[in-house]
């Protein structure tokens, strides 16, 4: 009979712990071995895949558990051994009869970690595990580990088939906004960081509104599908993104005059200023007759000093933001050779971009910053902590705040450099 990825084709995945105990009473695996002879206590080898020295051998156990699950057929199956690993950590972190005694995976000369067994019924391997596997992601534990061992694996692809960035954005919001179709991304991974690309992970975005410097609005939002800054409830619905209605100025404001001219603003605004994400990128597209501007600047001020990005138009599809350029002015700013990065997105509707004007005098300002990025930059600016560990909460979805050191996360975003393309998403 035919042979699938170490075991009978059709024949039900087996069950870890008895089969890792099998492997360590074995012994064929190079450094997966027993420490006590009570066998509770062995540690597994556990090289990251970046160091120079890192061969095939040093995967042994998670290709072998691979093969095992059928998750990869030898010859058939590109060899993936950050999959692999990851793979086997989430399956031995889901089981409680088990628990983490020793991280020793930074050590230079033996990365290694050992595990133990908790309960006294453990050491007989037919009573190990009675639950059925599952190919399910890993569970919220694993997350600082996916952040420490993952950020290397993490790809930021350019759309499929070859498309612009801007003609995939528009399967976003197509002309067609009745139907609107999503974009393709990447598959989900347990890497928290990767759910930054995925399209069924939402971003939170902060919006605040100002009307002639004064703030009249304020909220954080998980939109489905972007989100559109509307100047009316009673606006079109049907179209695609969460509307954010703008406020009324009447309470806000006391010159008649300038809330005259602020409801002008709210009425062209028609169906919206819609932004929405498509991979790694940021759009926004204009649907009413309202003119509007864009630039990054600081969270606290707009960038006047420069001027505007950009206008957002009716025909065509504004790139207003990129993820892989971020990550690299992230990196040089950690070593000192650069500025900090910039996440705020700032948009002037209705007037010309206040260049080197007051902005407070602009009618309406709205300001839209991805809580993500700004987790991202705070974590950063602990370089000079890197005893301490700093917690940060990258609010995507439904994800746990991350605990590691500055040092650890720079050692990190620098093996993530080497996995993206840079130059190619800026020119893009």
């Amino acid at each position: 009979m035919a042979r699938a990825a170490g075991r009978t084709l059709g024949a039900p995945k087996p069950r870890i712990l008895p089969w890792l105990v099998s492997k360590l009473d074995q012994g064929e695996l190079e450094g997966v071995a027993w420490l006590d002879r009570r066998r509770k206590r062995f540690r597994i080898p556990w090289k990251h895949g970046l160091r120079q020295d890192a061969q095939l051998e040093d995967f042994g156990i998670f290709q072998a558990w691979a093969e095992a699950s059928g998750a990869y057929i030898p010859g058939r199956d590109e060899p993936d051994l950050p999959t692999w690993k990851r793979n086997f950590r989430s399956a031995l972190n889901r089981k409680e009869v088990l628990r983490l005694v020793e991280d020793r995976s930074k050590d230079p000369h033996d990365p290694h970690k050992v595990y133990e067994f908790v309960h006294s019924g453990a050491r007989d391997s037919s009573q190990l595990d009675t639950s059925p596997e599952t190919n399910e992601g890993g569970s919220t534990c694993d997350t600082q580990e996916d952040i420490l061992e993952l950020l290397s694996d993490m790809v930021l692809v350019p759309p499929p088939d070859d498309r612009a960035p801007e003609q995939c954005a528009k399967h976003v919001l197509s002309p067609n906004l009745d139907n609107p179709v999503p974009c393709p991304n990447p598959a989900p991974s347990d890497n928290p960081l990767k759910q930054l690309l995925v399209s069924e992970e939402q971003w939170e975005f902060e919006v605040t509104a100002f009307y002639r410097g004064h703030q009249v609005f304020q909220q954080t939002i998980f939109p489905q599908g972007g989100l559109r800054l509307v100047g009316s409830e009673s606006g079109n619905w049907t179209l695609p993104g969460h509307p954010i209605t703008l406020p009324d100025p009447e309470v806000s404001l006391s010159d008649q005059g300038v809330k005259g001219y602020v409801r002008r603003v709210l009425s062209s605004l028609g169906g919206g200023l819609a932004l929405w994400r498509a991979g790694q990128r940021l759009y926004a597209r204009r649907l009413g007759h309202c003119h509007a501007y864009w630039a990054m600047g600081e969270e606290l001020l707009p960038d006047c000093e420069h001027g505007h990005k950009g206008e957002v138009t009716k025909d065509m599809d504004s790139n207003v933001f990129d993820l892989g350029p971020f990550v690299a002015d992230l990196i040089a700013f950690m070593e000192g050779s650069g500025h900090s990065p910039r996440y705020t997105l700032w948009f002037c509707l209705g007037e010309s971009w206040p260049q080197n004007q007051p902005w407070v005098r602009r009618l309406v300002m709205v300001k839209v910053v991805p809580t993500c990025l700004k987790g991202l930059l705070n974590l950063a600016r602990a370089e000079g902590a890197s005893s301490l560990e700093n917690t940060v909460d990258l609010h995507i979805s439904n994800s746990q705040p991350l605990s590691l050191t500055s040092d650890q996360y720079k050692a990190y975003l620098q093996d993530l450099v080497e996995d993206m393309d840079f130059q190619a998403a800026g020119e893009a």
